[in-house]
C-alpha cells in the first residue's frame, strides 16, 4: 500500500517539477517584452495573453504537488498541537465536507468549460489575434484530476494514522535552511566559533 501512495506521490511532484519550469519560461518572455516594447519599440500584442496563461498552468498544476508535500495552508497554530490520530481525524472530516465536493466540482465544471472552448476553437479576446485558449482550459479538469487523486491518496494516510498513531511516511523534498543546523555542519570540530 505504502508504495503505491509513494508513487502517486511521485507522480503528482514530477507533474508539478514540470510545470514549474513555467516560471522559467515566463521569466524570460516577461523579460524579452520589455526589452522590445521599451528599447525596440516593437511590443507583442500577445505576449500579455501568453503571460497569464503560463502562469495559471503552473499555479494550477502545483495543486497535488503540494499537496503531496503537505504544503497548503491550515490553521497550524493549533494544528500542530494535536495528537496525530486527531489531526487524521480532523483532515478526514475535511477531505469528505470541502475538498472532495470542491474538486469533483472542479473538474466537472473545467471539462464542460475546456470543451466548449475546444468546441468553438476559442481566442483571446483581450488583443486581436489572441492566442487560443482551449490548450489552457484543458489544463483545470487535468489539474483536478491529479488533485483528486492525490486526495484519495491524502484520505489513505489519514486512515492509516487513525489506525496506528502516526503519519506513514511521504517522499522526501527539499527544505528550508536552518541556519543553526548549518553553522554547525560548516564548524569543522576543534575550530573555534565566533
Amino acid at each position: 500500500m505504502q508504495n503505491i501512495l509513494l508513487f502517486v506521490d511521485r507522480v503528482s511532484s514530477w507533474v508539478g517539477q514540470a510545470f514549474s519550469w513555467l516560471i522559467v519560461a515566463l521569466t524570460f518572455l516577461i523579460s524579452w517584452e520589455v526589452f522590445a516594447r521599451y528599447a525596440l519599440n516593437t511590443p507583442n500584442p500577445w505576449a500579455f495573453d501568453l503571460m497569464i496563461m503560463m502562469y495559471g498552468a503552473a499555479f494550477m498544476m502545483a495543486g497535488a504537488y503540494t499537496l503531496a508535500k503537505n504544503g497548503h495552508v491550515r490553521g497550524d497554530v493549533l494544528y500542530i498541537f494535536f495528537p496525530p490520530r486527531l489531526q487524521a481525524g480532523l483532515d478526514l472530516i475535511l477531505y469528505f465536507v470541502f475538498f472532495i465536493p470542491g474538486v469533483l466540482a472542479l473538474v466537472w465544471a473545467g471539462t464542460t468549460y475546456a470543451a466548449e472552448s475546444l468546441a468553438i476553437r476559442e481566442h483571446s479576446t483581450l488583443t486581436a489575434n489572441g492566442p487560443p485558449l482551449y490548450p489552457f482550459k484543458m489544463v483545470i479538469p487535468l489539474a483536478g484530476v491529479l488533485l483528486l487523486l492525490q486526495g484519495f491518496v491524502e484520505i489513505v494516510r489519514c486512515v492509516v494514522c487513525l489506525r496506528r498513531g502516526a503519519w506513514p511516511a511521504r517522499e522526501a523534498d527539499v527544505e528550508e535552511v536552518d541556519v543553526d543546523k548549518l553553522k554547525a555542519t560548516v564548524n569543522a570540530p576543534g575550530e573555534r566559533t565566533p
